[in-house]
């Protein structure tokens, strides 16, 4: 694809991204009722990519449509190459950590992972809002991690894979929301920590039968727990001090992201941040509500609740998405409890 596109083909891959949003991720479709025009625009364009890139991981090694067989490794490297191409007029945003997008140029004939109006709206975003690089970058390092690791041993290693996943597209949207300022990047990070845990939690079930455990072994043994009291949906005592125990990380993670929510200046954009926050800090509620059987049923917010929230984001914004009682730094994660037993 030209590094240049016609109006015409932007605005018809930003109606593709607003349809892929739509029907892949309804709770986000739902906050970005609060967002208006270009952001709401650029939101649903970077959804769309995230989207590919799982949809890259699902298909694995077979062919896509249009496309020859290859092997997963071979398409992400082409995806890399294709965001890469994105930066050659902005080599001042482009990643440090990789060298210069000229010397990362997909072959003239290979082919791209993306459908040219969506990649093209992509690319309009990226130069709209000047979304650096790495983001990008790093979510397909986190894709990269599901071809080699089924099992993650310690929170840090699932922490990192978090971050990779679903943190850096915190980042990407921070410029979309409105914000330049340096000290809303880690809170950003934060709340797509808090929501990708909050997945791990409420999909051990249907992770276990794609073959995956997300849960660290370390903090299963610590807590009593075996892949096997996993497979049989065993909902003891043990299971439920180590769900708290989860629960009380991610909404830490979830009050260090309110803390920078302060920083987003575009019209709309802080709502969006707290209803999208609160729709997902429910799914914890309903663990909760469930007895923290996540086994037998999946734990969601329901309509009504979104209404609810949405309510409340605008009567009372900050209980939507509390904050720590304390400042940021002293607002630490919880670390694995000592004295529970298991090897450390």
């Amino acid at each position: 694809m030209s590094v240049t596109a016609s109006s015409a083909l932007i605005a018809q891959g930003y109606r593709r991204a607003r349809v892929v949003t739509r029907h892949h991720a309804k709770s986000f479709f739902f906050a970005s009722y609060l967002l208006f025009g270009q952001r709401k625009k650029a939101a649903f364009a970077l959804y769309a990519f995230c989207r590919r890139l799982d949809d890259l991981v699902d298909a694995g090694e077979s062919a896509l449509p249009g496309e020859a067989p290859m092997d997963l490794a071979t398409r992400l490297a082409r995806a890399r190459e294709r965001v890469a191409e994105v930066y050659l007029p902005l080599p001042e945003l482009a990643s440090k950590e990789l060298g210069p997008p000229s010397a990362r140029q997909p072959s003239a004939d290979a082919p791209s992972p993306w459908d040219p109006s969506e990649f093209a709206a992509l690319r309009h975003t990226i130069h709209h809002y000047r979304i650096p690089e790495q983001p990008f970058q790093d979510l397909i390092s986190g894709m990269e991690m599901d071809l080699t690791k089924v099992r993650y041993d310690t929170w840090e290693e699932l922490d990192l894979y978090c971050y990779r996943v679903a943190g850096v597209v915190g980042l990407m949207l921070t410029p979309v929301l409105g914000c330049v300022d340096a000290r809303a990047v880690e809170p950003a990070a934060d709340l797509g920590r808090a929501m990708q845990l909050t997945n791990i939690l409420r999909d051990v079930r249907e992770d276990l039968e794609r073959g995956r455990v997300y849960l660290p072994s370390e903090e299963l043994r610590a807590f009593g727990i075996t892949e096997d009291d996993l497979r049989a949906g065993r909902v003891d005592a043990k299971w439920r001090d180590f769900m708290r125990f989860q629960i009380q990380r991610a909404r830490a993670y979830y009050a260090r992201a309110a803390a920078g929510v302060h920083y987003l200046t575009g019209f709309g954009s802080q709502r969006m941040v707290r209803l999208m926050g609160s729709i997902y800090g429910d799914i914890l509620r309903d663990i909760e509500a469930r007895d923290y059987d996540v086994f037998s049923g999946r734990a969601h917010t329901t309509t009504g609740r979104k209404l609810e929230l949405t309510a409340t984001v605008f009567l009372r914004p900050r209980a939507a998405l509390p904050e720590a009682p304390l400042a940021l730094p002293s607002a630490p994660v919880p670390l694995l409890p000592t004295g529970t037993g298991g090897s450390r």
